[in-house]
């Protein structure tokens, strides 16, 4: 049985598949672009791509696709998101981030297993079939005997065929210590830290191309304590996982942190253990000079949510100065009850635009540098340049191939350009490990009408149980 597997395994790894005639970003160190170029992947990697056609003579070539009118950018990498909002878009449209959210905890508070399926394939749907070939997922929201929620998002993942990191989220301050969320959908302390040690056991993949890690990630500095914090840190160094959580993302944090811990939110964060190589945060609107050093200096990443930080009228973030500075930078959708669109892609032109209206104005970002934040910035905020975020032999097979040649972008002589600021790009083929998980613009692993109607019921069902409580 082990030698039949075995060569099984060897068969599939030697398959080839060639892409030609395609436009190529590689979003690599040089930044190197082919106007007409070819990959070819072998099996899960990539294993050569340049100019031209691909070589003659490939052995076991099962499949060559004629990418003519189409540009080849790495998949994109997300990397901040709440699936389970999937079901609360379009609520609280006219709020700021601590209404909005004293609006809508009482509706999340009430989430359980089959609502979590539900927004988790809702929300991975959609931003596959938008070019996004991994995904992290901030989930922090456990109401008491709701079943295996972490289970639950990790089998979504793994059935649509997305590359998933799940953010083992928590909160232990509900509404009767000072928090904004109520008291029964908030964990103990310790009970917070033994399941997410126990998710962590449970899920993480440290292996090359591992299709399911684990952070560990407290909501907030307003919905966790101060010991969860530190200890949550402790932990997942022991663990050896990354950590995330959300950072400087309105001025209300910020008066916040000043009045509960006498020092604003970066100090805070560097006090309990939350600055480093292995940490990202999201959104960092409000940072000074000395908040950005700090994460230049200690390599802290940051997720930046450009839409959701409008929607929130939270502030533009200074992605200019944070990467002149050095710090990591990726892009992040942010739940779809702060962007309901709920794709990525649009993010690469949203995070240019927004860029333009602060003090950098024209020289904030480029197509190129936006491009390279929905990409490469995000394998490097997630720890994984080694594998994904940029097109190069031996790389993961993660890729899209967006068409470029319809009445939409065909006037536009310059791909990246046409993708970054353009309408937003048919994907004609997504792969993640080798395998194409969209064609022509429909997922190839779910049924996407089945994804609505079992979305539209859920969010319903959530509604009614809320209005009845």
């Amino acid at each position: 049985m082990a030698t039949a597997q075995r060569s099984t395994t060897e068969r599939a790894v030697t398959e080839r598949v060639v892409i030609e005639n395609c436009a190529i970003a590689t979003v690599d160190a040089q930044d190197t672009e082919y106007a007409c170029g070819h990959l070819v992947l072998a099996g899960h990697r990539i294993e050569s791509l340049g100019a031209g056609r691909a070589p003659e003579g490939l052995e076991n070539v099962v499949r060559r696709i004629d990418a003519t009118g189409h540009l080849a950018t790495p998949g994109l990498v997300n990397t901040h998101h709440h699936f389970y909002q999937w079901l609360t878009r379009g609520l609280a449209t006219d709020h700021n981030l601590f209404d909005w959210l004293v609006a809508l905890y009482p509706t999340w508070a009430r989430i359980d297993e089959p609502m979590v399926d539900a927004a988790a394939r809702g929300s991975l749907a959609m931003m596959a079939r938008g070019g996004v070939t991994t995904a992290a997922d901030h989930h922090y929201v456990f109401p008491r005997g709701t079943g295996d929620l972490s289970g639950t998002l990790v089998r979504a993942a793994r059935d649509l065929g997305v590359r998933f990191t799940l953010a083992r989220g928590s909160m232990d301050l509900g509404e009767k210590d000072g928090g904004l969320p109520p008291d029964f959908a908030v964990e103990t302390l310790e009970g917070a830290l033994a399941a997410t040690e126990d998710t962590v056991r449970r899920h993480h993949d440290t292996s090359f191309g591992a299709m399911t890690q684990v952070a560990v990630a407290p909501c907030s500095p307003f919905s966790v304590s101060t010991e969860l914090m530190r200890r949550s840190a402790e932990s997942a160094r022991e663990l050896g996982v990354r950590l995330h959580t959300h950072g400087s993302e309105t001025v209300e944090e910020e008066k916040f942190c000043h009045e509960q811990f006498g020092m604003g939110p970066t100090d805070y964060f560097e006090s309990t253990g939350w600055l480093g190589e292995d940490v990202w945060m999201a959104h960092c609107v409000h940072m000074n000079d000395s908040d950005i050093a700090a994460f230049a200096r200690t390599g802290t990443g940051v997720a930046h949510c450009p839409s959701s930080n409008a929607r929130l009228a939270a502030g533009i973030a200074r992605v200019p100065d944070l990467l002149a500075a050095g710090v990591p930078v990726g892009l992040g959708v942010d739940g779809t009850a702060s962007n309901e669109a709920g794709e990525l892609h649009t993010e690469l032109r949203n995070a240019l635009l927004v860029g333009r209206l602060g003090p950098h104005r024209e020289t904030a970002l480029t197509a190129r540098q936006a491009l390279r934040l929905g990409t490469y910035g995000g394998a490097r905020v997630l720890g994984r340049t080694a594998e994904i975020g940029s097109l190069e032999p031996g790389k993961l097979a993660d890729l899209v191939l967006w068409r470029m040649d319809t009445l939409a972008h065909s006037s536009i002589a310059d791909p990246v350009a046409a993708l970054v600021l353009g309408a937003a790009a048919p994907v004609t083929a997504s792969f993640v490990n080798g395998r194409q998980i969209v064609e022509d613009g429909r997922l190839r692993t779910a049924d996407e009408d089945e994804i609505a109607r079992s979305t539209r019921a859920q969010a319903r069902r959530l509604a009614r149980i809320t209005d009845r409580a």
